[in-house]
C-alpha cells in the first residue's frame, strides 16, 4: 500500500466531543474501523471483499453496542430527541444490512463506496445528532466541587 492509504482519513478532533467520555472513546473507536477500512482500499476487488467479510461483522457489532449505550443514557436523562435519535440509528443499521445483503448477493459493490456512506453519516450524526444531546445534558447536569459536569438521580427528580 501506498503512503497515502496508511494516512489516518479521519482525525478525532475535539469538536466531535459529546462531553461523556464514554460515548466520545466510543466514537473514537468508530473513527478507527473507519480509517482501518479505508487503509483496505487497494483496488484489488478480491482483497477488499476477504478484508470486508472478516472485520463487517465486529463492526456492526461494534456499532450497536454504542447505539444501546447512547440510549440507555437519553432514556436514563429523560432526553426528549430520544425517539428522533433512535430512529437515526434504526434506519443507519438497517442501509448497513441492506449494504452487506447486496454485497452477499454479489452486487456490484466497493470498499470505498462503503467507506465514504459510514464516513459522512458517522461524522454527521456525531456533529449534529449526538450533539443535540450534549447540549441537553450540560442543561440538567449539575457541577461538581472538582468543575466536572456529571448527572445523578438528584439532577433528574428536581428538573424532571
Amino acid at each position: 500500500m501506498d503512503n497515502r492509504s496508511k494516512q489516518e482519513l479521519v482525525k478525532w478532533s475535539p469538536t466531535f466531543s459529546v462531553g461523556v467520555k464514554l460515548i466520545d472513546d466510543q466514537h473514537k473507536g468508530l473513527l478507527n474501523l473507519l480509517n482501518d477500512m479505508f487503509n483496505h482500499v487497494t483496488g484489488d476487488v478480491a482483497q477488499e471483499r476477504l478484508y470486508f467479510m472478516s472485520v463487517i461483522q465486529q463492526a456492526v457489532q461494534y456499532v450497536k453496542v454504542h447505539f444501546s449505550t447512547e440510549e440507555k443514557i437519553m432514556i436514563r436523562t429523560n432526553f426528549p430527541g430520544y425517539s428522533e435519535h433512535k430512529k437515526a440509528h434504526d434506519t443507519f443499521v438497517l442501509a448497513v444490512v441492506e449494504n452487506i445483503k447486496n454485497f452477499e448477493a454479489g452486487k456490484r459493490w466497493a470498499l470505498m463506496d462503503f467507506g465514504k456512506f459510514l464516513k459522512e453519516w458517522i461524522l454527521t450524526h456525531i456533529a449534529i445528532m449526538d450533539k443535540q444531546y450534549f447540549a441537553y445534558f450540560k442543561q440538567i447536569a449539575t457541577r461538581k466541587a472538582d468543575g466536572r459536569l456529571s448527572i445523578n438521580q438528584s439532577d433528574l427528580s428536581e428538573k424532571h
